[in-house]
């Protein structure tokens, strides 16, 4: 090889992996998003054992998962084993086809505890996080109130990290709390719902496009809260 070819061969390497370094993130990729919905069937999902669901028809209709009107409560929970607790973002879409309390609670792990996004709860007027050091989501300082329309489709994000919990719905921030050195645990009526499910109080709804991802470093420090 005559020493020309090679000087432009090793031009080339060189040109190649600095437009490849300059075309990376500076905090490195962000992740793919774990699908936990395809959409057709109830793969990676259990109806949720609560009392009377044995009556209860959870399925999936129109890329959607139907959570039925149940007896009090009717739900599906992850089979998974490989989801993370912190450090990333859970996304979803729900809505609420009859009733007027919660049609699509979230329970999440954040570090070895969970926490509970109520969508709706106490006869529609709650939104927030169930539960905070014994308090729940309508007597700590995530709740807010938020009106639901029925048979409309709200996207909801969760963002979670070792220190901190932030949710929006519809780009909306609606929680942002610290949660360091804080006692984080479910109310009982929702514990089947962990490490990771969606449930209904005395009201029907449908969740769909339910999606994890990894949080890149960039916006795990973005997630900060300062404690109260």
């Amino acid at each position: 090889m005559s020493t020309s070819i090679a000087r432009t061969l090793a031009l080339a390497a060189w040109l190649g992996v600095h437009a490849a370094l300059a075309a990376a993130p500076a905090d490195g990729p962000a992740s793919e998003s774990i699908v936990l919905f395809d959409g057709k069937t109830l793969d990676g999902w259990k109806k949720t054992p609560f009392y009377g669901a044995d009556a209860v028809d959870v399925r999936v209709a129109d890329g959607a998962i139907v959570l039925p009107l149940g007896k009090s409560m009717s739900g599906v929970t992850t089979t998974r084993n490989d989801l993370p607790k912190v450090d990333y973002e859970l996304s979803y879409e729900a809505m609420r086809t009859e009733g007027v309390d919660f049609f699509a609670a979230a329970t999440f792990p954040v570090r070895d505890g969970f926490l509970t996004l109520v969508n709706g709860g106490w006869g529609g007027n709650v939104t927030g996080l169930s539960s905070i050091d014994g308090a729940d989501a309508s007597e700590n300082q995530t709740t807010t109130g938020y009106k639901y329309k029925d048979d409309t489709w709200y996207r909801f994000r969760v963002r979670v990290t070792a220190d901190a919990v932030r949710c929006w719905i519809d780009d909306k921030e609606v929680v942002k709390v610290d949660v360091k050195d804080r006692q984080l645990g479910t109310r009982i009526q929702v514990r089947a719902s962990q490490p990771l499910g969606f449930c209904t109080w005395e009201t029907a709804g449908a969740v769909r496009k339910a999606a994890i991802r990894r949080l890149t470093p960039a916006e795990v420090a973005e997630n900060h809260v300062e404690a109260p």
